[in-house]
């Protein structure tokens, strides 16, 4: 491919950009950097032993013996404490963050902000992370949050390190894990900043999922399994969905032990005409790619479907490793999304204690972030074990944890109700609308425990929020928090796993559902006015079970009182049934019940406010208003939605009242295009009107005409080239640079945002969706990439006035080229003293939070509300890191992020290079000139 050896320098703005603010941005977020708390000298031979750490399976009947010394170990997790006076500032500040009236409220920080105030000091980090690799070991990851160092090494390394012993031991379920013999120890100069070690154990979370083992049909009522629709109308989501509260420009983490095959949820969503929507799959950076692993592929696969089900245009992220909980710590401290959903747990008897307090910090860092996590409550009834090392009452973590959301489970009782229809709709559904629910309780039929979890934490205090009827009068943290269907039995829930439909239950499916759930409650609060995101939901779902009662279905009947069966030899085990019955208002079976879905989306904040009927504007353009019947027109249908809520479906397109066919809209944040290509040939000579028409809104039309000619030149493309660095290097949402002949008819400039989708005839397509036109020129034409754009092998297509011609390319999920003027210097500061602050401007961040509409600019100032990359950039001057203290996408710029950065005071006086890194990718090399 050939690319033309000019440059485009920023200062030259061939309208490369509509408006590039060259201003300093400022910055509204003040915080002290911590003080340094290792203030001794690293002594290995001096210790202080870290409790909490045995793991309760690892018991000496089962020891194997010591481990190989070279067995290898991934992400071993340094945890960082916190002093007393950042504890009771975070305890206070997450508080806050839930109180309407505070200055702090749904105020989220960055993972940044948090390391400022409640993270270690930086200097303490550089003192561990320096003894870490002394011990020979490889540092994976330091947190964001300045609050964990992941480390990689030897079984023999770490036992060094932290002066234990790793042995094998037989489990419970027959397999040979390892874990640590001993509590493990540091440095006493370190004793006051490690809180505690994970990854010394390979005892993994169990998933809470649960194959269907036998039907429970009244036969009156046949057999009947629960499709996407089928959900959206018992639970009553699809008026939501009616008014384009669907999910769009929100996001969802769903963490997994597992790769998966994404041609089952493929399969999934297109059987019940689900939109195409992959998730985007995420390793952890630094950790071993655990591969497919058969026990936990059906758990991935239910949680990716089922919470696509609910949020069908939301984002959906799948972050993956060997360990579920390292995807989980990882996706807090990225700020990868609003919302996490983990369906694997295990009991707290049976969890090491410095685990737990381990996921508690993590808990409170998210939260304090803005997001959500979800945890299943278990499916063992009031006997979380479910086992006879402990067959009493217990109960599951993580979702004992406080900051996490428990979901329980119920099943539906039709009684001699008339709830389903003979025949499916085209989706696969039945329901006809709500049905009665009880507490989810198999295990007689099954024959073994299986039933919702639930009950009082052993470690976790009662927080000041868990209050109202039903709620136990005591110190303990109590859970479920809410609960949906879960019954494998009556009725399970559609699954597509390992290339064939399966149906399943268990709590490990109302886990994700409610996480699509409160991506739809964040989409609409967002079109209100409202944050991104709203952390520990629990305190909101208490608070309206008193004040707005009728959006809960409260779980009256049943229980989920079960019996772990003992041994004949083991006289410790009672044999008895525990667990909880169903009350009125909250209890320890269901919670506070299940949801309708439509009141709690629109009362969350009081009074209700029925979502707007979708009632976007509608504009009609095309490429070109007179053609020859040999010739294409692009037809381009933009929906724009004044309350946020981004229109979905299909706009049909028309001529002369006849159907020309019609195309699905794509978009985000409020704004949707849908494009159709038509051929001369299918229009009637001479003048025709065309019409583009979507329900609810107001036709728009306009005129072409036919004739024996076309004005078009047939363009040639030469090649493409990232707008910034001239790299072959693309993402979605940034800037390419067509170079070729014949590309337009004359030179036009992008005057304002958003940006044009056409130029007098010329339009630009990437994988059939618009791509907006800063400028077009015969010889070369910048355009945005959208950002509906998948990552892989994509095609570029320039039609100009009506003639055509396509280039394929690569794009990445992140392809950084930095702006600079013609000596190859970055803009609009080319040279700068050590430790000052200052801005350059890049292009191909590629995604973004909160999500923009492609050819839109933010409309905000506030910094908190400005769009910033998905995956956060570094920066480094001379190869030294540096202080990033803004980035993101500021008013007035479309596909372009700033990002203010402190050049380091270590950095040589002179000409030093400049790279930016994102997502695992480096920017070509910049140059910047320090001064003193």
């Amino acid at each position: 491919m050939h690319v033309p050896n000019s440059r485009i320098r920023l200062d030259q703005k061939t309208a490369l950009l509509v408006a590039l603010p060259l201003c300093l941005f400022t910055l509204t977020y003040t915080a002290s950097a911590q003080q340094s708390r290792i203030t001794q000298l690293i002594d290995n031979s001096q210790r202080v032993t870290l409790t909490g750490h045995l793991h309760p399976k690892a018991r000496a009947a089962s020891d194997q013996g010591r481990v190989s010394p070279g067995m290898a170990l991934s992400y071993v997790t340094i945890t960082l404490s916190q002093t007393p006076a950042q504890r009771t500032d975070l305890q206070q500040f997450v508080q806050q963050q839930q109180t309407p009236g505070s200055p702090n409220y749904h105020h989220w920080l960055t993972p940044e902000q948090y390391a400022e105030r409640f993270g270690a000091s930086e200097a303490d980090v550089a003192k561990i992370t320096s003894w870490l690799d002394g011990q020979g070991l490889t540092v994976a990851a330091t947190a964001r949050g300045r609050n964990w160092i992941a480390v990689n090494g030897t079984a023999a390394q770490v036992e060094a390190a932290f002066q234990t012993e790793l042995h094998n031991y037989l489990g419970d379920d027959g397999k040979t894990h390892f874990a640590n013999s001993t509590e493990p120890s540091v440095p006493a100069a370190l004793g006051g900043v490690i809180a505690s070690i994970r990854g010394l154990n390979n005892f993994r979370l169990k998933p809470a999922s649960r194959p269907q083992l036998k039907p429970l049909y009244d036969s009156s009522h046949g057999t009947h399994y629960l499709a996407p629709d089928d959900i959206a109308t018992i639970y009553d989501i699809a008026p939501l969905f009616t008014a384009g509260v669907n999910g769009s420009g929100q996001k969802i983490v769903i963490a997994g032990q597992t790769q998966v095959n994404l041609s089952d949820i493929e399969t999934f969503r297109s059987s019940y005409n689900l939109p195409a929507n992959d998730p985007q799959l995420t390793l952890i950076p630094g950790s071993r790619n655990p591969g497919i692993s058969s026990s936990d592929l059906p758990e991935a696969d239910l949680d990716l479907e089922w919470s696509g089900a609910v949020a069908r245009n939301a984002t959906i992220i799948y972050v993956y490793s060997e360990d579920v909980m390292s995807s989980v710590q990882y996706a807090i401290d990225q700020n990868l999304a609003p919302i996490v959903s983990v369906s694997y747990g295990d009991c707290e008897l049976e969890t090491p204690t410095s685990e737990l307090s381990t996921y508690q910090s993590w808990a409170l860092q998210g939260n304090s972030q803005g997001i959500t996590w979800f945890a299943a409550s278990g499916d063992d009834g009031g006997a979380d074990c479910g086992d006879t090392q402990n067959p009493g009452l217990s109960v599951d973590a993580p979702g004992s944890v406080p900051q996490v959301t428990s979901v329980g489970g119920t099943e539906f009782a039709e009684g001699s109700g008339n709830f389903w229809a003979t025949t499916n709709t085209a989706n696969g559904a039945s329901a006809l609308s709500y049905i009665p629910e009880v507490v989810w309780n198999d295990s007689a039929e099954d024959g073994t425990p299986s039933a919702g979890g639930g009950g009082a934490s052993i470690i976790f205090a009662k927080p000041s929020w868990q209050t109202g009827n039903g709620v136990p009068a005591d110190n303990a943290r109590h859970v479920p928090d809410i609960a949906l269907n879960a019954s494998a039995d009556h009725d399970g829930y559609l699954v597509y796993s390992g290339g064939s439909l399966q149906i399943y239950g268990g709590t490990s499916v109302p886990t994700p559902t409610f996480a699509g759930i409160t991506a739809l409650l964040n989409q609409y609060l967002v079109s209100q006015g409202g944050a991104a995101g709203v952390g520990n939901l629990n305190s909101s779902l208490y608070s309206l079970a008193q004040t707005n009662p009728a959006i809960f279905h409260d779980i009256t009947v049943g229980n989920n009182i079960v019996t772990v069966s003992c041994g004949r030899r083991d006289p410790s085990c009672p044999n008895l049934p525990v667990g909880y019955n169903a009350t009125v208002g909250y209890d320890q079976a269901s919670g506070l019940g299940s949801v309708d879905v439509y009141k709690l989306v629109t009362e969350f904040n009081g009074a209700s406010s029925p979502v707007p009927v979708a009632s976007p504007s509608l504009t009609l353009l095309s490429n070109v208003n007179t053609l020859s019947a040999t010739d294409v027109l692009y037809l381009i249908a933009t929906l724009t939605n004044a309350s946020g809520i981004t229109p979905t479906g299909s706009v049909t397109f028309e001529v002369d009242g006849n159907v020309l066919g019609s195309a699905q809209l794509i978009g985000s944040a409020g704004t949707a295009r849908a494009t159709l290509a038509v051929e001369g040939s299918q229009l009637p000579p001479g003048s025709g009107a065309i019409t583009a028409v979507y329900p609810g809104s107001t036709s728009s039309a306009l005129n072409v005409s036919v004739t024996g000619s076309s004005a078009g030149q047939t363009p040639s493309i030469a090649g493409l080239a990232n707008g910034a660095s001239f790299q072959q290097a693309f993402s979605p949402g940034g800037i390419v640079s067509i170079f070729g002949s014949q590309l337009a008819l004359s030179t036009n400039t992008a005057a304002s945002t958003p940006l044009p989708v056409t130029a007098s005839g010329v339009a630009v397509l990437v994988n059939g969706v618009p791509a907006p036109l800063y400028y077009s020129a015969a010889g070369q034409i910048n355009a945005q990439i959208p950002y509906e754009t998948a990552v892989g092998s994509a095609t570029l297509t320039v039609n100009n006035n009506g003639k055509v011609t396509s280039q394929g390319f690569n794009v990445t999920a992140t392809a950084p080229g930095i702006f600079i003027n013609a000596n190859n210097f970055i803009v609009p500061s080319p040279s700068a003293s050590r430790g000052q602050e200052i801005p350059m401007y890049i292009t191909g961040a590629g995604a973004v939070s909160p999500a923009l509409s492609t050819g839109f600019a933010p409309t905000t100032t506030v910094l908190s509300e400005l769009p910033q990359a998905i995956a956060a950039p570094t920066v480094t001057v001379g190869g030294i890191a540096a202080t990033i203290d803004f980035a993101g996408i500021t008013d007035g710029l479309v596909g372009v992020m700033q990002i203010n950065f402190t050049v380091p005071a270590g950095v040589a006086v002179g000409n030093q290079p400049v790279v930016v890194k994102m997502g695992g990718v480096a920017s070509a090399t910049a140059m910047l000139s320090v001064t003193n």
